[in-house]
């Protein structure tokens, strides 16, 4: 099962991460029957080779009719729950969507119930976040990681006015990944669909060794004469499979933080955006700071890539005046991602190699609780047939 690589190197929308995936194998028909798949009528699917560059690309445009009005995120959740999605599809493209409109909602001072996808381009964009998030579905993909993003440089003319390059709200949903200002000249080269999708998909982790399979490339509508604007996607296998399960030491950061004066539920919600924006792992403990006052420590996990952007981000997100960090080395088990069949429902599982080369097998907490709301079993016998399931799909060695 492959792990994709983004390359960014002259930035990312949703129609380049659709080329790309054609370029590396998604089939076309597939593509071109989704927005009646959706129950999108009247969408034409153009699927063209170009040049961009001196590289040959894949090109997806839809031909889109006047739309009578925008959409909310109620109304694209409804739709997207409608339509015949595989689930994790369809949490990926939720929380796509939910990311969009809540930076939207944040950077305008309003809800996001409130944030509306206006006319073409609300369509464009389901049809570009589901049709990504399932085209690595049926690609196998188990996991994605991404080098820097190229931004581009200028300004852009939007809704609101002339903005500057990034838009805000763009460079809010890519808050945790790493980035790049330029090329010079280029003018937008991120939109906010592309953004979520990397961050959906990648949630900002640097691009690790790997062993290339199939790459491909999808091209951006600009046409610079100087250079190719497009992306390309890797599909891969992980570097160095280690089937004895002793795993392989990486150096990592650990950012820490003592507070004692932020409310449980405050504190709660910042360790979200902290694991949100790419924070490999985030702990509370409990201290005790000067005068005898009961606190907690803060500790983040977290690569060198991404270790400025959440030592930032902890000194926003919290009451903390200052941040410690250390070097830190994790040793970390071989672990793949799957899914297994429950009930007529997806649960995505992660197995691990254990030192001497036993595989186990976790279903997903989330994915266990929503089984169970579905079919109104226990939490409990729903985790047991899942962990039977991906016992059963690993044969007798586990």
């Amino acid at each position: 099962m492959p792990i994709a690589i983004f390359d960014p190197f002259s930035g990312i929308s949703g129609d380049m991460t659709l080329g790309a995936l054609l370029d590396v194998g998604l089939s076309a028909d597939w593509l071109r029957a989704l927005p009646e798949t959706l129950g999108l009528s009247d969408i034409g699917v153009r699927i063209r080779d170009v040049r961009r560059g001196d590289i040959a690309c894949r090109k997806v445009d839809f031909d889109i009719p006047p739309q009578p009005h925008g959409r909310g995120i109620r109304e694209i959740r409804a739709l997207v729950a409608a339509a015949p999605v595989p689930d994790a599809v369809r949490q990926q493209a939720d929380s796509a969507f939910t990311l969009i409109a809540g930076c939207e909602a944040e950077i305008h001072g309003m809800e996001p119930e409130e944030v509306h996808l206006h006319e073409v381009g609300a369509v464009d964009a389901i049809l570009d976040v589901v049709g990504s998030t399932w085209g690595f579905h049926l690609l196998g993909v188990t996991d994605a990681f991404t080098g820097p993003v190229s931004l581009g440089d200028g300004t852009v003319r939007a809704a609101h006015g002339v903005l500057p390059v990034p838009a805000p709200a763009t460079l809010k949903i890519l808050e945790g990944i790493a980035v790049k200002p330029g090329p010079e000249g280029a003018g937008e080269l991120v939109t906010p669909t592309g953004a979520a999708l990397l961050r959906i998909m990648t949630g900002g982790k640097p691009v690790p060794p790997y062993v290339p399979r199939r790459s491909g490339f999808g091209a951006g509508t600009k046409d610079f004469p100087d250079r190719a604007n497009a992306l390309r996607l890797v599909l891969a296998d992980p570097s160095g499979p280690d089937p004895t399960g002793r795993g392989s030491a990486e150096p990592l950061v650990l950012l820490a933080a003592d507070v004692d004066d932020m409310s449980p539920e405050y504190l709660a919600a910042a360790v979200d955006r902290l694991r949100a924006a790419g924070a490999l792992d985030v702990t509370l403990h409990p201290v005790v700071m000067k005068k005898g006052r009961a606190g907690s420590r803060v500790e983040v996990l977290c690569s060198a890539d991404t270790a400025d952007a959440l030592e930032e981000l902890m000194l926003v997100a919290t009451t903390t005046i200052g941040v410690r960090r250390t070097a830190a080395t994790r040793r970390a088990l071989p672990r793949r991602a799957g899914t297994v069949e429950v009930n007529g429902h997806q649960v995505r599982v992660k197995f691990v190699t254990r030192p001497g080369g036993v595989v186990t097998a976790k279903p997903e907490h989330d994915d266990v609780v929503r089984v169970a709301e579905a079919t109104g079993r226990p939490i409990a016998l729903i985790f047991r047939d899942a962990e039977l399931a991906a016992e059963r799909s690993l044969g007798p060695s586990v």
